[in-house]
C-alpha cells in the first residue's frame, strides 16, 4: 500500500524538490545582483526533470591517471542535472551577468509553479483520503 502511495507521488515530489532548488538559485542571483564578476546560474526544468525521473545523469565520471590526483567535485549539480551559466542579454562593466529583470520574472514563475505542484499535491491525498474512507 505505501509502495503504491509513494508511486502515486514520486513525479510531484520530485517536481518540487528541483522547484525547490531552483528557487534558491534565483533567490541567490538577485541576492549577488551586485556582486562584481558573478555569473547568474539557473537549470534546464525539463530536463533536470527528466534525468531526475529516470535516474539518468547527464555528468561524466573525472579520470583519474594518477592515485595523487584529486577527486571530482560535483556539488555544482541538482539531481543530477547540471547547473548551468546564464547568458547575459546586455554585459556589465563588473563581469556580474545578473539582469535583475530576468531573475526577477524566472523567480515569480517558478514559485508559481511550485505553488500549482503543492496544490496538484494535496488535491492528489485528498482524492486518495477519499477513496480510503469511501
Amino acid at each position: 500500500m505505501i509502495n503504491r502511495l509513494d508511486q502515486a507521488l514520486q513525479f510531484q515530489q520530485t517536481a518540487l524538490s528541483l522547484r525547490s532548488s531552483r528557487q534558491e538559485l534565483l533567490a541567490s542571483n538577485i541576492s549577488n545582483a551586485d556582486t562584481p564578476n558573478y555569473k547568474a546560474k539557473d537549470i534546464d526544468f525539463a530536463s533536470a526533470l527528466q534525468s531526475a525521473l529516470g535516474g539518468v545523469t547527464k555528468q561524466l565520471p573525472i579520470v583519474q591517471t594518477s592515485a595523487m590526483h584529486l577527486e571530482g567535485n560535483t556539488g555544482n549539480s541538482i539531481l543530477g542535472s547540471p547547473v548551468m551559466y546564464r547568458s547575459p542579454i546586455q554585459p556589465s562593466a563588473d563581469g556580474n551577468t545578473v539582469d535583475m529583470d530576468v531573475e526577477r520574472a524566472q523567480f515569480a514563475d517558478n514559485a508559481l509553479r511550485y505553488e500549482a505542484s503543492v496544490k496538484f499535491v494535496s488535491d492528489e491525498l485528498k482524492e486518495i483520503l477519499t477513496a480510503i474512507q469511501g
